[in-house]
């Protein structure tokens, strides 16, 4: 099954885990924007479209706006094949409105729910969007929530390069809906600030 690797503003750099998972992975196509610095909804999700068109059934791994593109993807475009998706610390657009140019076309999110599994793994310490309003995201789209702890942004800035503590999630994506309930989806609390839903 292809895996479309889906990053976000600026696209992933190479120690970015999502590169890294390219490499090691078997069939991932990376989901290539033209301006990785200019972020534009419409522009972007034609972009999307067309991959997952050429690969139907793809799961899709999306970080940051990466996966709010594929929340969009998912309102807009609900006869489209797709395997399921792995949603990385989603960024939300009303937050950085007014310092990113074109990140306000990607407001507001979509509150739908997906055709698809998902999995959305948010951290308790992300600057781009609260745990607290990632988890009612996550119940809205009828995704299965994953407590990450103080993880940041789950990028190279926030000490995860490889991230290995992700691939059993998207291990669990690939046996799809008939699994999800087998693994425990929040970690307990280790004793960090965490919002309750």
């Amino acid at each position: 099954m292809t895996i479309l690797m889906i990053p976000g503003f600026k696209g992933s750099e190479p120690e970015h885990w999502q590169s890294r998972w390219e490499a090691a992975l078997h069939d991932v196509e990376r989901v290539q924007q033209e301006h990785w610095d200019a972020p534009d909804l419409d522009v972007w999700l034609a972009v999307l479209v067309h991959h997952v068109k050429r690969r139907p059934g793809a799961l899709l791994v999306g970080h940051s706006l990466g996966a709010t593109l594929i929340a969009h993807l998912a309102l807009r475009h609900p006869d489209l094949d797709i395997g399921g998706a792995l949603l990385v610390a989603p960024a939300d657009p009303d937050l950085r409105r007014s310092r990113v140019p074109g990140i306000a076309s990607f407001g507001p999110l979509p509150i739908e729910p997906f055709g698809f599994p998902a999995i959305l793994v948010a951290s308790r310490t992300d600057p781009h969007m609260a745990q607290e309003r990632a988890r009612i995201i996550a119940n809205l789209w009828e995704a299965a929530f994953v407590d990450a702890g103080d993880a940041g942004h789950i990028n190279v800035a926030s000490g995860h390069g490889a991230w290995p503590e992700g691939l059993p999630w998207l291990a669990r994506l690939q046996v799809r809906q008939h699994a999800f309930a087998q693994l425990p989806l929040s970690r307990p609390s280790t004793g960090s600030r965490h919002s309750a839903p």
